[in-house]
């Protein structure tokens, strides 16, 4: 069976937002074994500036590499990353299960970013938008947007 990480930075606080993340696993279970790894974030002090902020992104990214399992392939949300409408996102998850691994890990930073160091080890970029969202919300949309990609490969119906 498929195996879907993803791996972040930071903890869902708000009570909505982790109701959210419990209904998509919910419904994702029928389709592959589905896993959250939330890191603690580094703390950013006030007086930040780029060398401070590097830092930091490096000791996330230090965090982040360790979770990765060997054999994963790794698809890493960052605002340069191709962007997919739902079916070719659709697409992408099923030729990566059928022809390159079993088990797909999406990951995704923290409030300054990621480091270098990830989207080297990642086998690519993806991006939701243009726009900046807060990093919890992305795994909201992330999370709709696989059981959407999962409702789509098996031509059952989703609300449009």
């Amino acid at each position: 069976m498929l195996h879907i990480n993803i791996i972040c930075i930071g903890k869902l606080k708000e009570k909505y937002l982790q109701d959210a993340i419990v209904e998509y696993t919910k419904r994702l279970s029928k389709y592959c074994i589905f896993n959250i790894t939330e890191l603690p974030d580094e703390k950013i002090p006030d007086s930040l500036n780029k060398s401070v902020s590097n830092i930091i992104k490096d000791k996330e990214a230090e965090k982040i590499i360790c979770h990765i399992e060997k054999n994963s392939y790794v698809l890493t949300l960052d605002l340069n990353g191709r962007q997919f409408t739902s079916e070719e996102f659709s697409k992408k998850i099923e030729n990566i299960s059928l022809n390159s691994s079993s088990n797909i890990t999406f990951i995704i930073g923290g409030t300054l970013g990621l480091s270098e160091k990830v989207i080297k080890c990642s086998n690519e970029l993806i991006s939701f938008s243009k726009m900046t969202f807060p990093h919890q919300l992305i795994r909201i949309f992330l999370a709709e947007q696989l059981f959407r990609a999962f409702k789509i490969s098996n031509n059952e119906t989703y609300h449009r």
